[in-house]
């Protein structure tokens, strides 16, 4: 008996009726996301603050690659959005089951040991990424402070803030949005969200559209800022690449958007819309504010416009524009925390459905504000992981560095690998036709892309990189060779030896100085 049906009621009057318009065809409650609360979703997720560092990548790459690396990463992000639209049911894209996650959709299709792969690279993803939206609101809120300070003591003044006690005002106010229950109840958050990042996204525009205006000339050149060497220039534009191929996708959050849509229209055509219409605004946007931002500044490009202090006056100007990014960074959170509190939700339901703990829901009032639920465990679940977020930014100031190689090591698995692997199984594919070739020609040049942007990153990090990502190895190979002391301790000897002298010499020797 499918969902619909177990919600057939019979009348001893009327007889059995169809609450079709209550429940949708899984039994869930009857989904009410269209074309636009999608698209909110989706720009809410893609375009944060990173749209005001994309100047900087379009310095490096000049006036001719710069728009062009944009331009294909939108036509390559819609084509895997199509892609993946077309596996939220199963087997039939139109009248199949529901996959309500994306893990969901890798399992039916591909099974479930690459199940394990994607699930565990996309809640990486997105924790890694909840834990950039609190280090990226802390710059924004010292950023609003120290923008002040310049006004008031003179550009040069040194006015350095702490940046925990905003990290810590961040998390309450996250575990107060924590009490939404799930990506359905939350497109008022990401049109919000949305405007918020239209606002500052106009600010930066209209900043730099300003101050082209007062140079009397568009900065910047063909081919990007000039550097000392080859190497340097090769390492600048990897990275600049990088980070342009990893500000588009959000394959990681997509089925769970499409999870809101309402049928009819078929939800996969809906989600295709809203993606078309999603990564329009979003290139604009990028082009916009990268173009003018590099006209603006020439090789003199911040890293980020706004926190970067490419502009200083009007100062009141960019405080605003700060402000809107940490509302919009508020919701943006939520987006990305939302799939890992309604995956735990599920899983916990399923391991212990007696539980009172896990199952039951309170209904709280206070004063001056409606009566709502609580449920123990999402409350207690959803505080630790915000805790955790938050703790891993204080602990770790200098996340942010290693961004770009966690994007790298993520685009080309979740955006590309599985979207094309999924829809070959979903359509029956054949090897060497016609369309296999196309789309394997295209993930393979995806890939290029991620170990290009891989490589880059690490420009970024530096020994400080290497460092962390040694200490993390040599804790998990040491825990390993612990375990294997019990059987061989001589063999567990020699092999301690070698890794600690490989540890060493990681540690020791600067590749980028070769």
């Amino acid at each position: 008996m499918n969902g619909r049906n177990s919600h057939q009621v019979s009348d001893s009057a009327s007889g059995t009726y169809d609450d079709s318009d209550i429940y949708d065809d899984d039994g869930r409650a009857k989904r009410t996301g269209n074309v636009k609360s999608a698209v909110a979703h989706i720009i809410t997720a893609v375009i944060g603050s990173g749209v005001l560092s994309l100047a900087w990548s379009i310095s490096q790459l000049g006036w001719i690659g710069g728009p062009l690396a944009l331009f294909s990463c939108a036509i390559a992000t819609y084509i895997s959005s199509s892609l993946l639209a077309d596996c939220y049911r199963h087997p039939d894209s139109v009248t199949g089951k529901r996959n309500h996650s994306f893990m969901d959709a890798v399992r039916v299709n591909l099974g479930n040991k690459r199940t394990y792969v994607a699930g565990f690279l996309q809640f990486l993803s997105l924790y890694v990424t909840s834990v950039a939206y609190v280090l990226t609101t802390a710059t924004s809120m010292k950023a609003i402070m120290r923008s002040n300070c310049y006004h008031k003591e003179g550009h040069n003044a040194p006015c350095s803030y702490e940046a925990n006690i905003y990290m810590v005002l961040f998390g309450v106010v996250q575990i107060v949005m924590s009490f939404i229950p799930d990506l359905h109840n939350m497109a008022w958050v990401s049109v919000v969200a949305a405007l918020m990042s239209f606002t500052y996204s106009f600010i930066g525009l209209g900043l730099g559209i300003a101050t082209v205006i007062k140079n009397g000339k568009v900065m910047g050149s063909l081919t990007g800022v000039p550097t000392a060497s080859v190497a340097d220039k090769i390492w600048s534009i990897f990275q600049a690449i990088g980070d342009i191929s990893f500000s588009y996708p959000y394959s990681m959050l997509f089925l769970e958007i499409q999870d809101t849509l309402e049928s009819p229209p078929a939800e996969n055509q809906s989600m295709k819309k809203a993606s078309l219409v999603s990564i329009l605004i979003t290139t604009f946007f990028y082009i916009c504010c990268g173009g003018f931002g590099y006209a603006s500044f020439g090789d003199a490009t911040p890293g980020n416009l706004l926190t970067g202090f490419g502009f200083y006056e009007p100062y009141w100007l960019v405080d605003i524009a700060n402000v809107c990014i940490m509302v919009h960074l508020v919701g943006g959170y939520q987006i990305y925390s939302q799939p890992i509190y309604s995956t735990a939700d599920r899983w916990y339901t399923r391991k212990f459905p007696k539980s009172n703990f896990v199952n039951d829901f309170h209904i709280v009032k206070l004063p001056l504000l409606p009566a709502f639920e609580i449920n123990l465990f999402r409350f207690c679940f959803r505080t630790a992981f915000v805790i955790s977020t938050v703790g891993f930014a204080i602990l770790f100031p200098y996340f942010n560095s290693v961004l770009g190689l966690l994007g790298a090591i993520n685009f080309w698995p979740l955006a590309i690998y599985f979207p094309v692997e999924m829809y070959f199984v979903q359509n029956k594919i054949g090897a060497w036709t016609r369309r296999w070739i196309v789309l394997r020609i295209f993930s393979f040049a995806c890939f290029l892309v991620t170990i290009v942007g891989f490589v880059g990153s690490f420009e970024g990090i530096k020994l400080w990189g290497l460092t962390i990502i040694g200490a993390m190895f040599q804790g998990v190979m040491t825990a390993y060779t612990l375990v294997l002391a019990r059987k061989s301790f001589h063999a567990c000897r020699l092999f301690r030896e070698l890794l600690a002298l490989g540890f060493v010499t990681v540690l020791e020797v600067d590749p980028f100085a070769i």
